[in-house]
């Protein structure tokens, strides 16, 4: 399968500008489920500026929904 990289990157929501992962999804997926978290997309876009990517913050960011 070949990586859209180019069209993941516009739809990216991740604020983190020294990220080697952007817009390969895979790769990011597996970086923070290895870390026990959850990767930018899955927040909120006031959440996901504060960098926490644990899955508890991600529990918090939906209960505001």
């Amino acid at each position: 399968m070949e990586c859209k990289k180019e069209r993941n990157l516009k739809n990216c929501p991740c604020s983190y500008q020294g990220c080697s992962r952007k817009g390969i999804c895979c790769e990011c997926l597996k970086h923070h489920r290895e870390n026990g978290e959850l990767p930018a997309c899955y927040f909120s876009k006031e959440a996901e500026k504060k960098y926490d990517r644990s899955i508890e913050a991600f529990i918090e960011d939906w209960k505001k929904r």
